[in-house]
């Protein structure tokens, strides 16, 4: 396991790259502000308060830089866990939910500790696209009473159906000064980022909207009426009140935030690594992740990962190691227990408008319209997973998705196995044509039948060997030589079925042998004791001329010693 990625930097610390630090941590920590309470207010529950999300970024960030295996990583709040914190405290609670935040720390840490960094890379895109689009989309359902501001006495349901139903039923109760409010919000921050595109224009479209509604004394919501004011500081630590009942139907939901959370933040390292040209360690930086959400729950957080937004911010400010992650953590701190009180005057609409934008960020229109005109199976699975992020929940997107495309996977590596009888053809092949079958002319005896097998031989592909195999194998035939040449890789399927022929080929007085055996083919047929004993090491060949003439010496052994009458 790596060492943090903090260790080796400050081993050639100097002034200058502190001042790097310093400057990219202020500027991401500004950045950062405005958006952990977004997300924060996003999850729609009364309980999780902007400080919620501003803890949150102060804790988990600052653990996730302190131990992280990224020089450039920026932990915090993201949209990406917004439905499921609302699923999960809403059906058990705040306790709940913080429970839920300390299994998936510990899940994140038995991922790093079992170096599962390295196949957690291997989501199918399509998956990731669905869900985080799904995401998007209802992150922005739950915007519509505060960009609008509507004027809605009962409390919106959580299913997308009923809550639109619920939206048009008080439609006639907009609040066009809270429209207005949101729509400034989002002008400035584009008018910012085009004019300004090195500044926190999310920042500074909330203070403007800000200025503005305490200016004209505006008759819009704000976090103070909503949620009082903020507390000036962190909160002590302490253990969730636990309800061990809870338990059992809270690991499905630990265990999606944690591979949601491992998913986010091994991206967001990446795009790091390509702005910057460095390498991160993906199962130190799991590790850091459920450190980070494991003291995020202590604090009373919610879950945390790695933010591709703030981190690029935080690398185009000019930062060079983790203490920039660490600065950003205490300039949060430093705002929350300084300015904590005048939080209360900011507006919601503003809010609402900023998650409008990091929705449509979220959305990667460009890409779900690429992945539609992609190959149709690849665009069902993406399909189906933004329905049934929308419609249903993102545990249930996750689990049918990755099932879906771990079945289509399968069915395609089973087309791209084969297998078929080609003793005809390397006696009578023209190497020039066909280079790939054979090098040269070699002559196969009558009773010797060659198949070339070719393809991962998995469970996916047995039906199709047993299928060709036993369809053109002759009745004359006592020697069966399989050539395993372009066969990477073998399970225990493909093993039985191998046993089940070699069974077979026993029973009708028929010599087995297997040329060819790639590495992990032959590892596995080598581990099987019986296997190897009834087919005979001698009979693995090194290539077809060695099998050939193991076979030539099988034949003379034959005439040498010949079987006594009657057997």
């Amino acid at each position: 396991m790596h060492a943090p990625s903090l260790i080796k930097s400050l081993k050639t610390y100097d002034r200058k790259t502190f001042f790097a630090d310093l400057t990219a941590g202020l500027t991401v920590g500004v950045v950062a502000l405005p958006l952990a309470m977004a997300f924060a207010i996003a999850c729609g529950i009364q309980d999780i308060t902007p400080s919620t999300g501003l803890i949150t970024a102060v804790v988990a960030g600052f653990m996730i830089s302190l131990l992280g295996g990224s020089k450039h990583q920026i932990g915090g709040p993201t949209g990406a866990f917004v439905v499921l914190i609302a699923g999960v405290a809403g059906s058990f609670g705040m306790s709940g939910l913080i429970l839920c935040t300390l299994l998936a720390g510990l899940f994140l840490i038995l991922f790093g500790v079992f170096r599962m960094g390295a196949l957690i890379k291997f989501i199918p895109y399509p998956v990731t696209t669905g869900f985080t689009s799904g995401i998007a989309v209802t992150i922005f359902c739950t915007q519509i009473k505060d960009l609008l501001g509507l004027n809605i006495p009962v409390a919106v349901p959580a299913e997308f159906i009923e809550k639109w139903c619920c939206y048009f039923r008080y439609f006639d109760t907009v609040n066009y000064w809270a429209l207005g409010i949101s729509l400034l919000t989002i002008a400035v921050i584009l008018i910012s980022k085009r004019l300004f595109p090195r500044a926190p224009f999310m920042l500074i479209g909330m203070l403007v909207s800000t200025l503005v509604c305490a200016v004209f004394n505006l008759p819009v919501e704000t976090i103070g009426s909503r949620f009082g004011e903020l507390p000036q500081g962190l909160p002590m630590p302490e253990l969730p009140s636990m309800d061990w009942a809870q338990l059992p139907a809270l690991i499905k939901p630990a265990f999606i935030i944690a591979l949601l959370a491992a998913i986010e933040s091994l991206l967001s390292a990446s795009v790091a690594d390509g702005m910057t040209g460095t390498r991160h360690h993906p199962n130190t930086e799991l590790i850091a992740q459920g450190a980070g959400n494991i003291a995020s729950a202590l604090f009373g957080g919610i879950p945390a990962t790695g933010a591709i937004a703030r981190t690029a911010t935080n690398i185009r400010a000019g930062a060079k190691t983790p203490v920039a992650g660490l600065i950003h953590a205490v300039t949060l701190l430093l705002i929350l227990m300084l300015a904590g009180q005048y939080a209360a005057i900011v507006p919601l609409p503003a809010l609402a408008g900023i998650l409008v934008l990091v929705c449509w960020n979220m959305a990667e229109v460009s890409t779900f319209t690429h992945l539609l005109k992609g190959p149709r199976q690849d665009a069902a699975v993406l399909i189906i997973t933004f329905i049934l992020t929308v419609l249903i929940d993102l545990v249930v997107a996750v689990e049918v998705g990755v099932v879906l495309a771990a079945l289509l996977f399968i069915g395609r590596m089973a087309k791209i196995s084969n297998v078929e009888s080609i003793s005809r053809e390397i006696e009578g092949e023209d190497p020039e044509e066909q280079p790939a079958r054979s090098r040269y002319l070699r002559h196969i005896p009558d009773n010797v039948e060659v198949f070339d097998v070719q393809g991962p031989f998995f469970f996916g592909a047995v039906e199709k060997f047993k299928d060709n195999v036993f369809r053109t194998m002759e009745d004359n035939v006592e020697y069966v030589l399989l050539r395993m040449r372009l066969v990477p890789a073998l399970d225990a399927s493909g093993l039985h079925v191998l046993e089940d022929f070699l069974s077979y080929c026993h029973r009708h007085n028929v010599t087995l042998l297997l040329c060819g055996v790639q590495k992990q083919p032959g590892k596995v047929i080598r581990k099987d004791s019986a296997f190897i004993h009834e087919l005979h090491e001698e009979n693995i060949c090194e290539n077809i001329d060695a099998a050939l003439l193991r076979i030539a010496a099988l034949e003379k052994e034959k005439t040498s010693h010949p079987a006594p009458e009657g057997e």
